[in-house]
């Protein structure tokens, strides 16, 4: 083989010397002996150094012929190692001038070395340590170096990077790498900068996809990137600038990965971005939403990752950051709230600036990003709850009540969450379980809910969370112990309800087993399907949990042993651990065949928790009766737990108070009984009441069973009946009744002491013996008859209630807190409330003495409260006697037997009490009249009573009132639906029928003096609007139509009141024009056929002549337009909104008209104007005069003189003011 011809220079003139030893290497030998030679030369060039002046001047030709093409392009692999590690060694011997002069030749030399290079990579061939010398060589001399002098010296070196990061792998020990490193450190920091394509050979291997492929490349460019920061800086923020400022992408091909190597260099090291980072800024107001997007991923990730200083460093792109909490694009603000999480978590100091963004994104409109909000907020606070500030935890608290049942449910699972880790477990110390205390009310609150499937949450979280169900029998009862003392008020009922609502489904579970017992019939098929339609209310998706229910109750009927699981899970002996034995095994029966999702057995499973008693059986009543004896023994963690022994003990007897309504038979043990007896000899009131209320529910069998709990509780209760307080003295009684076979006998012998010792003259010691025989004359009203006549006779009405002993406080409050009552007038209350018991009792009217009764009622009411008119008595003392006279003819009309005899104006002093001039005796009263009407007890008429409320002048207790006459309308069409009625029924029922009864009680309203009056008519619209908004709200089964024909109906009757009074009837004609009206604004659906005919109450309204035709129109063209658009303005006057409502007999606090009354017409939506912008101000100026104590009008004696003179109606004929209502004086006397 022949040399390649070079051309010769001056320098290449030389003749090649040898080494000693070496022969001359030709293509004439082998290439092993080539190799042999070659070895001889690497060697004497390895032992050669800079200062080898003389050897360097002889082997100058052998180093020019090294580089010949014979050696570089040489076939043979040893060969061209061997050439490379004597080049190396060339250029270290030679430096820093090479001998080589030919740029081309130079390039040639460094491309030939870079890719001897690639045998780097295999660490385990027996040439390694030479590629190791030859690494090592070049990075100790920096020989690449010279190729800064190249024109295209970017070449090599995007060639040797390119090699480098290729052949690296996890073999190469730390001092390869070490090298590499040295060596393209050194080309990038002493050149004049890096070119793009260098640059990207850098860089590629930070892109997820090659760094998952090459660790240690990976490791290797970020190393040599840290090592370089200040030379190579400048070249990324010109690359990024490129690309994202000025949209270049085709710089690089690395362009469509810019936000993952921002990620990766940002981790690698920030200073690496300084200039890039206010590019992002830019990027992030992008008017491309998934630019943004992608801007937002990038930075969430950067800023969230711990340890960065990012958000400090630069609080401009932080700012603008969180700007994009607030974008238009919802997958933005999602990102951000995702984000939010792990900066949370990270950078605890950055809460405060979040906290704001997530209150506005907490609020959003998707669903989404409401439901990650509290995601993050929950997953910081399970990490530490120091990282969530008590905003934070607000805003879960607030999702609580979202709209959303996703949201719901995330933000109550939360909640639950942080309880068990922080309350329950304390994990984090009684600071952090301090905190959260709030956690455990607000989800029992949600039990409010109207939503089946919040109730069910709740019972799962009480069960799974609060008090966790898998806890051993001592330990779970303790948690319950202190949770029921620690809980507030509503919270506690929100419980007791749950546990009601659970017993309600064991009755009917138990109710439709017992139905699957009798012989198959059309009767017992209708009964089942009512009963399995109640089950399905208490169960999530009502519709297709019917569907479910009547399969399970299918399977019911084929399967007897599933029967008996069933009725052993809802016996009351079935314990806890007996439950869960009979879940699983129903469960298991019902699983196959198996199905990957089973909806069927996911509804099943719902009723089963709901019935199982998982916490409460005989032991743990038994493990509740030891915590309540040690807080009484003063040896329980009642201040650990943070509770007082006194408030434990109270709560304890309350909880098992609650327990003993559904539980009754886990109390029956001699020691739980021993330890209530202990509670009835303590000095605590509420305690000893709890207990005996305890012992009325569940002591059925102690009589027969526990002789020596009997013998000990009867002298107690005989105590408690006489000297107790009111509320232990009728439990007391109560108890006695219900647990006791000789019951007559113990009744005795406590009446007969009682109503020997009855004083008048010392009223303090009359309430508890006036409570104790009113209970027994209404439980034993055959045994106590005669008596007990002559007592109400004698002392009750002549002696106490006709007589005022002492002189009432004069302060002009209208009322006054229980301890400030004066014993006489408490006393009296009580001997009212005896009354309507001793009626009850007796159920029967043979001897007239209800009539006289509601007599009396009737004069308390007229003289409001003052009965003798001998001015003794106080204002607040009156508001109590009025309170207790009109809630004593309500509960007299729940009887049916004194319904009867109730006439029209005694119904109608009844309903007034709730246009009282005294705010609590309003409210008060209200609630009464609500939870009668709601349990259906109250006939319809009553709910009439609340039309009245659109007078009141507290705008709470307006709402209120709304909200009693939804509850009320609501539950009585449910009970329509849900039960077969009679057409007789129909009539007591259906809301509908309470509009004659409004109408006849606002034609009597004693304020309606002037029928054609505007300012009375626009009071009977609101009146009438009040309620038929309510019943209007939807047109079921032709429901307006058949509202505008019973007023029809009505119209073509008179007032059976005062059947011959022309102007009475005149009224009750002009209120019905009026609703008519009112209905006739509201539908225009009312205008069509109603062939249903209502029926009239004939107590009401009687029948005219069959002549008798009344088409008359009562309401002028004038008058229905200013009802509909509001009286044209005539003069400013200053003044209230609200009208004033007024008491029996008397005008109080008066409306002043204002210039907005005379315009704005009325409030409802009847009207066609708005009011005006001062409304607000003025109603709230009215509801302020309407309260004392906040509530109430205090009125001086010249305002009382002056009202009297303007206002009232009688003052134009010179008569004096008449009270409102008053008829004439009954006579008193009971016969």
């Amino acid at each position: 083989m022949d040399f390649p011809q070079q051309q010769r220079t001056a320098g290449e003139a030389r003749v090649v010397v040898y080494p000693p030893g070496v022969k001359e290497i030709t293509d004439k030998i082998t290439n092993d002996e080539v190799v042999k030679r070659l070895k001889m030369v690497v060697k004497t060039y390895m032992d050669m150094d800079q200062d080898s002046e003389e050897e360097k001047q002889q082997y100058l030709g052998l180093a020019l012929h090294l580089a010949s093409e014979f050696f570089l392009r040489n076939p043979n692999k040893d060969v061209r190692l061997l050439v490379a590690c004597c080049l190396a060694d060339i250029f270290r011997i030679y430096a820093p001038e090479a001998p080589y002069t030919s740029h081309d030749k130079l390039k040639d030399i460094f491309l030939f070395i870079t890719r001897q290079l690639k045998g780097l990579e295999d660490t385990k061939s027996p040439q390694f340590n030479r590629y190791f010398y030859l690494l090592e060589n070049l990075a100790w001399v920096k020989s690449y170096n010279i190729c800064f002098e190249l024109e295209d010296c970017n070449e090599i070196f995007i060639q040797l990077f390119k090699t480098l990061f290729s052949v690296i792998n996890n073999s190469h020990n730390q001092k390869v790498q070490l090298h590499m490193m040295d060596l393209m450190s050194s080309i990038i920091m002493e050149g004049d900068g890096v070119t793009q394509e260098l640059l990207d050979t850098i860089l590629i291997n930070l892109i997820p996809a090659h760094k998952n492929l090459n660790k240690q490349a990976y490791d290797l460019a970020k190393t040599l990137l840290k090592r370089t920061v200040q030379t190579i800086e400048s070249c990324i923020a010109n690359f990024f600038n490129q690309v994202l400022v000025m949209g270049k992408s085709s710089v690089s091909d690395l362009s469509e990965h810019v936000f993952d190597l921002i990620q990766e260099l940002f981790a690698i090291d920030p200073m690496l971005l300084t200039s890039v980072m206010p590019q992002l800024e830019f990027k992030l107001k992008s008017n491309d939403g998934e630019e943004r997007l992608a801007v937002v991923r990038l930075l969430a990730k950067l800023f969230g990752v711990k340890d960065s200083e990012l958000a400090s460093q630069n609080r401009p792109l932080w700012q603008c950051f969180l700007g994009r909490f607030n974008d238009i694009h919802v997958p933005v603000r999602l990102e951000c709230v995702k984000f939010a999480s792990h900066c949370l978590m990270n950078h605890p100091d950055l809460a405060r600036d979040l906290t704001e963004y997530l209150k506005v994104r907490s609020h959003d409109p998707e669903e989404a990003i409401r439901h990650d909000v509290i995601v993050t907020i929950i997953n910081a606070g399970k990490k530490d709850l120091n990282l969530v500030n008590d905003q934070l935890l607000g805003f879960v608290r607030e999702r609580t009540l979202d709209k959303r049942w996703r949201v719901r449910k995330e933000a109550m699972m939360g909640l639950a969450q942080l309880y068990k880790k922080y309350c329950l477990h304390h994990e984090a110390g009684k600071d952090s379980a301090l905190k959260i205390s709030w956690i455990k009310d607000k989800l029992l609150h949600i039990y409010y809910q109207n939503s089946i499937d919040d109730k069910l949450l709740v019972e799962k979280i009480f069960a799974q969370y609060m008090v966790p169900h898998n806890l051993d029998t001592e330990e779970k009862m303790k948690c319950l112990y202190y949770l029921y003392a620690c809980l507030d008020t509503n919270a506690v009922k929100a419980l007791n309800e749950m546990w009601k609502c659970q017993n309600t489904l064991r009755a009917l579970v138990k109710e439709l087993l017992d139905l699957h017992k009798l012989p198959v019939s059309e009767a017992n098929n209708t009964a089942m399907l009512g009963k399995l339609m109640n089950i399905a209310k208490n169960l999530p998706d009502a519709g297709k949990a019917q569907d479910f229910m009547k399969k399970f109750n299918q399977v019911l009927g084929e399967d007897e042993k599933l029967r008996g699981q069933l009725e052993m899970l809802i016996s009351p002996t079935c314990s806890c651990k007996q439950a869960e034995v009979c879940v699983r095994e129903i469960t298991r029966k019902l699983t196959f065949p198996k199905q990957p999702t089973n909806p069927f057995l996911e509804m099943v499973k719902f009723l089963l928790e709901r019935i199982a008693p998982v916490h409460i059986d005989s032991e743990a009543i038994s493990s509740l009766v030891k915590l309540l004896n040690k807080s009484i023994e003063g040896t329980a963690d009642d201040d650990e737990e943070g509770v007082t022994p006194d408030t434990a003990i109270r709560a304890g007897l309350e909880l098992l108070k609650v327990l003993s309504f559904t539980h009754p038979t886990a109390f029956h043990s001699a020691e739980t009984y021993e330890s209530l007896l202990q509670c009835l000899k303590m000095e605590d009131d509420k305690v000893a009441e709890a207990a005996i209320q305890i012992f009325r529910n569940t002591g059925q069998k102690i009589e027969a069973e526990l002789p020596q709990i009997r013998s000990t509780l009867i002298p107690i209760l005989h105590q408690k009946a006489k000297r107790g307080t009111p509320h232990q003295a009728k439990q007391a009684v109560n108890c006695i009744h219900a647990i006791f076979n000789n019951k007559e006998v113990q009744l005795a012998q406590i009446f007969e002491p009682l109503s020997r010792s009855l004083n008048a003259d010392v009223p303090e010691q009359l309430i508890t013996p006036l409570v104790s025989l009113g209970h027994i004359a209404m439980l034993a009203p055959d045994q106590f008859a005669s008596p007990m006549k002559s007592i109400v006779a004698n002392f009750i009405v002549k002696d106490l209630l006709m007589n005022d002993r002492t002189v009432g406080n004069k302060n002009g409050k209208l009322w006054s807190t229980d301890e400030e009552v004066s014993p006489e007038v408490l006393a009296k209350v009580q001997a009212i409330k005896l009354l309507v018991r001793w009626l009850l009792g007796m159920k029967n009217n043979q001897s007239k003495s209800a009539n006289s009764t509601l007599r009396l009622l009737s004069a308390m009411l007229v003289s409001e409260g003052d009965l003798t008119e001998q001015k003794k008595i106080s204002k607040s003392d009156m508001s109590r006697l009025r309170l207790a006279a009109g809630g004593a003819i309500m509960k007299l009309a729940q009887e049916p037997c004194y319904h009867d005899i109730i006439t029209p104006e005694q119904f109608q002093l009844c309903g007034l009490v709730i246009n009282d001039e005294c705010y609590q005796v309003r409210q008060i009263f209200a609630q009464k009249l609500h939870l009668a009407l709601v349990k259906l007890v109250l006939p319809l008429e009553y709910l009439a009573v609340f039309a009245l409320c659109a007078k009141d002048p507290v705008k709470e207790r307006r709402a209120h009132a709304r909200q009693c006459l939804l509850k009320n309308i609501s539950v009585r069409r449910e009970y329509i639906k849900q039960n077969a009625t009679t057409q007789d029924k129909m009539v007591s029922l259906l809301p509908e029928y309470v509009l004659p009864y409004m109408i006849h009680l606002l034609a009597h309203d004693p304020d309606f003096t002037k029928p054609q009056e505007y300012d009375q008519l626009k009071d009977i619209k609101e009146c009438l609007w009040f309620m038929l908004e309510v019943l209007m709200t939807k047109n079921e089964n032709n429901s307006h139509a058949f509202l505008r024909k019973m007023v029809e109906n009505i119209k073509q009757t008179k007032d059976a009141q005062s059947p011959d009074d022309a102007k009475a009837n005149e009224k009750l004609y002009v209120v019905c024009d009026v609703a008519l009206f009112v209905i006739a604004n509201k539908s225009t659906a009312c205008h069509l056929d109603c062939p249903k005919d209502p029926i009239l109450p004939s107590k009401f309204f009687l029948a005219q002549d069959k002549d008798f035709q009344n088409d008359k129109e009562y309401l002028s063209a004038e008058m229905r337009q200013m009802l509909l658009t509001g009286k044209p303005k005539q003069a400013p006057v200053l003044g209230a909104v609200n009208k004033p409502i007024t008491v029996p007999g008397k005008r109080v606090f008066p409306k002043i008209v204002t210039s907005s009354d005379l315009t704005s017409g009325t409030n409802s939506p009847l009207s066609s104007t708005t009011i005006n912008k001062n409304s607000n101000t003025t109603i709230q100026t009215s509801e302020s005069r309407a309260q004392e104590n906040n509530e109430n009008p205090v009125k001086k004696k010249d305002e009382s003189k002056k009202t009297a003179q303007n206002t009232s109606p009688a003052s134009t004929d010179g008569s004096p003011a008449k009270r409102r209502g008053r008829p004439p004086r009954p006579p008193l006397a009971l016969q």
